[in-house]
């Protein structure tokens, strides 16, 4: 009998629009034979199923279901596929696991846990993980320029907190430049993390569950046309992304061994994507995605493809281990 799943997309943030692209790379690859599957759309002002012909169903959020011609329905299985709030910050996952409903993204305590990116780097950081020198903001702290320069430098990063497919960074240069870089920040969360700039190849490394293992995809090396990989170099072309990377077999193994740590020490599962800056030779942790893009030109895709993974194959593994896992 095939199984029925919902396909989340869309969230809260400023990601929503590369969800949508994600969830929907999901719905067209997964093969119709073993399952059907329901494109469900979750914004703010409302949660529903959208069919092939873009009519919507409203969501039952009492017990995730959804009623077409009298027929109630629900999921055996839920893909995530939002990228930011609510899908990767843990609300999500909290929320399906109360209703028993399996999920593709690791569990509600990792989510929160990445999605925060200087409570993540604090929980690693007692391991010998190496991170860029941070400095942190609440909204309505005093900006005290001067010791953010002596401990971080110049020039540096300015981020939000809990944000994705970098909104809100800023590269400052300058002294003169925080304050605004701040602002743009606070635009998108109310916790600001400024680091230090790591001047080396910045690589990206997946790591997911597949068949039971946790594995290692082949590295990827990010080569940004713009100051950094932001948001242009990410969506729309403006950047290499060279799978493999073309790194010494030293600094892959290195990288290699060190993601499978990070995700075996924060007991992930499902997929994962953390970031990685070379600096005198040892990978600095900058941060961990657990919802990465899952478009055909998104970095991880690439990834399983360098791996001989297909999509349809990685998206089935997906909910095939979150099935298991119950």
């Amino acid at each position: 009998m095939k199984k029925k799943i919902g396909i989340i997309m869309g969230g809260y943030s400023s990601e929503y629009e590369i969800s949508l692209k994600s969830g929907n790379v999901v719905y067209e690859t997964l093969n119709p034979d073993k399952f059907d599957a329901y494109r469900l759309h979750i914004f703010k002002d409302k949660w529903v199923y959208v069919d092939n012909h873009e009519q919507e169903f409203p969501i039952d959020k009492n017990d995730f279901s959804i009623t077409i011609s009298n027929n109630k329905i629900t999921f055996d299985c839920v893909f995530n596929a939002i990228h930011g709030s609510p899908g990767e910050d843990g609300y999500m996952q909290s929320y399906l696991e109360l209703l028993n409903i399996p999920h593709t993204s690791c569990g509600m305590y990792q989510a929160a846990l990445t999605f925060n990116k200087r409570d993540c780097l604090s929980v690693l950081k007692p391991y010998g993980i190496k991170t860029a020198e941070s400095y942190y903001l609440n909204l309505g702290d005093a900006i005290d320029e001067e010791a953010i320069i002596k401990k971080v430098g110049l020039p540096c990063f300015v981020k939000a907190n809990k944000a994705g497919s970098s909104f809100g960074i800023t590269k400052v240069y300058k002294k003169e430049e925080l304050k605004q870089a701040v602002e743009v920040a606070y635009k998108e969360d109310d916790e600001i993390i400024i680091e230090s700039f790591l001047d080396g190849t910045e690589v990206s490394v997946g790591v997911i569950s597949f068949k039971g293992e946790t594995k290692v995809l082949p590295i990827t090396e990010i080569v940004s046309e713009n100051d950094f990989f932001d948001y242009k170099a990410k969506y729309f072309g403006e950047s290499q992304e060279i799978t493999p990377a073309r790194i010494s077999e030293t600094d892959a193994d290195k990288v290699r061994r060190l993601a499978k740590q990070v995700y075996e020490i924060l007991k992930m599962k499902g997929f994962s994507r953390s970031e990685y800056i070379f600096k005198n030779g040892e990978p600095h942790l900058l941060e961990v995605n657990t919802v990465p893009g899952l478009t055909k030109a998104s970095i991880l895709p690439q990834q399983a493809g360098a791996a001989g993974i297909s999509l349809a194959e990685l998206f089935e593994n997906a909910i095939e281990e979150a099935l298991i896992s119950e």
